[in-house]
């Protein structure tokens, strides 16, 4: 299991993004579905999830506003904004480029170089 602290830089933004592309949710229901779609793999902590989602509101790529819970109780909302899209496109092809390279070095054997 991979926590938040083990995330390379600039991770964490892209899985909230991501999250949040699947549909608006509170900061705790972010945090469960990024660790539900990832079969638990990846952890996160409260500490690092809401100045994340505080950074990307101040960036223009999420709007909130204040809701109730499936509990009833009063919680922030978050959703994409068109910018945020953008970004998670962008983001996404960046690191689908990123691993693509890891992956080749990766599998290289001797004499191939």
């Amino acid at each position: 299991m991979l926590g938040t602290r083990e995330l390379l830089p600039g991770t964490l933004d892209m899985l909230i993004l991501k999250a949040l592309s699947l549909g608006p949710a509170h900061g705790y229901g972010v945090l469960r579905r990024i660790e539900e779609v990832s079969g638990g793999l990846l952890t996160l902590e409260q500490g690092s999830l809401y100045p994340a989602l505080a950074r990307l509101e101040e960036r223009g790529v999420i709007v909130s506003e204040w809701g109730r819970s499936d509990n009833n109780r009063r919680a922030k909302f978050y959703r994409l904004t068109t910018e945020g899209r953008g970004r998670l496109g962008r983001e996404t092809q960046r690191w689908a480029e990123m691993v693509k390279a890891v992956a080749n070095v990766l599998e290289a054997r001797a004499g191939e170089a």
